[in-house]
């Protein structure tokens, strides 16, 4: 073996100012203005802001935080819906050298303190909308330890009251626009912490780096063929994974920011006719919404719009509808933990010639690893070996490389579970396709053991999505003396459909599933959901339960 001082490639050819610079998403911004300085950059309603415009009002919000004494290690917590402003943090606040963290809406008070005080922040960033929220969480923060409070008055929304010192646009004028911000001295730096669910305790602070978050949003833009200048509606919360890392890919893309307070058909089919836009993601309960909108409401749209979806495991019916529509799906997958996606269904065009069904069927698989996913693989949960690509041996998801968090804040002993072996722990359980596909089966807590055969719950769904009465669908695990469990299903049906029977339910599925695998009851009604559209099974768990 060489001595690796005699290795001539490392003599004399150091890191240096001139041939390396910390990775950071705030560079694409600075790109955007610099070229395309007057292209728009967001847009809401009346509003419009170029990308000139946008670099100037980040580098000023970067100097005010910084005149105040926040910067490296400090926490700038943010409650807002898509706007503009929520744009602008995702730069601003990381060119200050603080950490973003951005807060899901939908949250109750008690957790939306828990967040606040766990995570130190100094200043808080809301929206009138959230007021009643805010003000609650607040008062339940010792005095010593409340953030500062700005509020940002969108005159587009009426209602809730200021809580802040003063407003966004004022704490702006605080700052220089001319800011001389600095790249991170390390890109392993954070740039933000974003709180998983938190369905069994208290939510888990993920820790983002400014390394991934640039990374992973290059991902985005190649895995999904986003091309320059794309049009894209904020269907997605930018809350959740930090709107999977969008918000640093249009600014890449140099694309233009629709933003859309509040996510309804209408007004999703109303920005894409009115503002051509040709990009956006969801999870499948929105695509299901669009699908179930009535037929005028969808009108008047004859230019191609790509979708991506995420979240839950999409039934490929929902998918099939929204290519029947004219919509082009992509699917990804990920975590909080892996920056939003990481894996997508990347397509080959000789699919193209296949039915539109077997398309459908191909693009519900969760895929292959993203450009710079470095490891992923599915394995014995206990071991950490391989399963066979056999389509049918299921094993849990396993991710390695830059697109994995930091780890927990202030959590090591979770950090190091997640981290064992060298692997990133998923939880969710999935079979290889022989082309090295992941086809997701359950999360490991959702999986049905029935007389001791697993029986996938996504599996059944797909099928219930396939009858012409059904909306949404979801299925659990119902306790069984005999059986040990027995799927449970969960129906919301179709308007008009109401007198659908169960046993018109139990009967399709018969025709379609192996008889152990079918419901043994169905359940009609509204399903709950999370803040980002999940059904939340550990509900419906509970009411099979009872039943």
């Amino acid at each position: 073996m060489s001595n690796p001082h005699s290795n001539p490639y490392e003599l004399g050819l150091d890191k240096n100012a001139a041939n390396f610079t910390p990775l950071t998403p705030s560079t694409f911004l600075e790109r955007a203005a610099a070229v395309y300085p007057e292209r728009i950059a967001t847009l809401h309603g009346p509003v419009r802001r170029t990308w000139a415009e946008t670099y100037r009002r980040c580098r000023q919000l970067a100097s005010a935080l910084q005149r105040r004494g926040i910067g490296l290690g400090d926490t700038v917590a943010i409650m807002l819906p898509n706007l503009p402003e929520m744009f602008e943090v995702h730069f601003g606040v990381p060119m200050s050298g603080a950490v973003l963290n951005t807060l899901n809406i939908r949250l109750d008070a008690e957790m939306i303190a828990f967040m606040l005080q766990h995570g130190e922040a100094k200043l808080l960033i809301t929206d009138r909308e959230f007021s009643g929220t805010i003000s609650k969480a607040l008062k339940l923060l010792p005095a010593d330890s409340r953030p500062v409070v700005i509020d940002v008055d969108d005159p587009q929304f009426a209602g809730g009251e200021r809580l802040g010192e003063k407003n966004y646009e004022a704490l702006l004028a605080e700052g220089d626009p001319d800011f001389a911000w600095e790249y991170p001295a390390d890109e392993w730096q954070a740039i933000s912490l974003n709180y998983t669910s938190g369905t069994t305790g208290n939510p888990k602070g993920v820790v983002y780096h400014h390394r991934g978050a640039y990374l992973n949003a290059v991902c985005n833009v190649m895995s999904w063929g986003m091309g320059l200048h794309p049009v894209y509606l904020w269907t997605l919360p930018m809350f959740h994974c930090n709107g999977w890392c969008f918000p640093w890919s249009i600014a890449a893309a140099v694309g233009t920011n629709v933003a859309l307070r509040h996510v309804r058909a209408d007004a999703i089919f109303e920005s894409i006719r009115e503002n051509k836009v040709n990009h956006f993601c969801g999870a499948p309960i929105v695509l299901n919404t669009l699908i179930n909108a009535p037929d005028e409401m969808k009108a008047g749209i004859d230019h191609q719009v790509k979708v991506m979806t995420a979240g839950a495991a999409p039934p490929a019916a929902i998918i099939a509808g929204m290519e029947q529509m004219g919509f082009g799906v992509t699917h990804v997958y990920g975590l909080t933990e892996t920056y939003g996606p990481c894996v997508v269904c990347a397509w080959h065009d000789e699919w193209d010639e296949l039915p539109l069904e077997q398309q459908a069927a191909l693009k519900s698989r969760q895929g292959v690893r993203y450009p710079m996913l470095d490891g992923l693989m599915v394995a014995d949960s206990r071991t950490l070996q391989p399963t066979p690509k056999d389509g049918k041996t299921i094993g849990e998801i396993f991710m390695r490389g830059n697109l994995v968090m930091k780890g927990y804040l202030k959590n090591p002993h979770a950090t190091e579970k997640e981290f064992e072996g060298g692997w990133f722990h998923s939880g969710d359980l999935a079979v290889w396709h022989p082309n090295g596909y992941l086809d997701i089966k359950d999360r490991s807590k959702d999986i049905i053991i029935s007389g001791g055969e697993n029986i996938s719950t996504i599996e059944v769904e797909d099928i219930l999505y396939r009858h012409p009465a059904v909306m949404e669908a979801a299925v659990v695990a119902r306790p069984d003396e005999k059986w040990g469990e027995t799927p449970c299903a969960f129906v919301n049906l179709k308007p008009g459909m109401e007198q659908t029977t169960a046993e018109e339910i139990i009967e399709f599925c018969r025709g379609q599933l192996a008889r152990f695998k079918v419901p043994k009851m169905v359940v009609f009604g509204e399903l709950p959901k999370t803040s980002t559209g999940k059904i939340q099974k550990y509900v419906l768990r509970s009411k099979a339960k009872e039943i």
